[in-house]
């Protein structure tokens, strides 16, 4: 993966991932057209396809909605990289095909507009803008097919299928 970094700090909420007003909405580029709305209105007509977002500690916390790695995948963001994430965060963007990776002291690091790259299987995460690298955590052999597959759902369909 490689693409351009949007830069946020710690204790980014799903409320600022994806404000709870548009709850009601279900098309991951309708709920795109919302994403980190209460930090800045004009995002997701910044952000692009393959662009990735960096947080500090805690990314994800607040409430167990699923909408907000939906939003994030929906707008194209193609994995979020964190210094540390909430648990449910954690599972649900898994679950809807969403990579996450942890590094330590990344947001110290990175800047927005940076251009980095990850290497999920040697657990490297390189500033290309910088030249340097830092190491990211990998992600379980199981999760790691989940994401392959789109997300939890076609991954059981799949299992499903090969046990008929």
């Amino acid at each position: 993966m490689k693409g351009k970094v949007w830069k946020f700090g710690d204790d980014i909420d799903t409320d600022i991932i994806i404000p709870g007003r548009y709850l009601v909405l279900r098309d991951e580029k309708d709920l795109a057209c919302h994403l980190m709305e209460g930090i800045d209105p004009e995002f997701y007509k910044k952000v692009e396809k393959g662009d990735i977002i960096v947080g500090g500690k805690n990314f994800g916390c607040g409430s167990s909605r699923e909408h907000a790695p939906i939003a994030i995948k929906g707008a194209g963001v193609s994995a979020v990289v964190a210094e540390s994430f909430a648990r449910i965060f954690y599972r649900n963007s898994i679950n809807v095909g969403l990579p996450l990776f942890e590094s330590k002291d990344i947001s110290q690091h990175v800047s927005t507009g940076d251009e980095i790259e990850i290497n999920a299987e040697k657990g490297i995460l390189k500033n290309i803008t910088t030249s340097k690298e830092y190491k990211i955590t990998n992600l379980p052999e199981f999760m790691v097919e989940i994401l392959n597959k789109g997300g939890l759902i076609p991954y059981l369909n799949e299992k499903m299928d090969e046990t008929e």
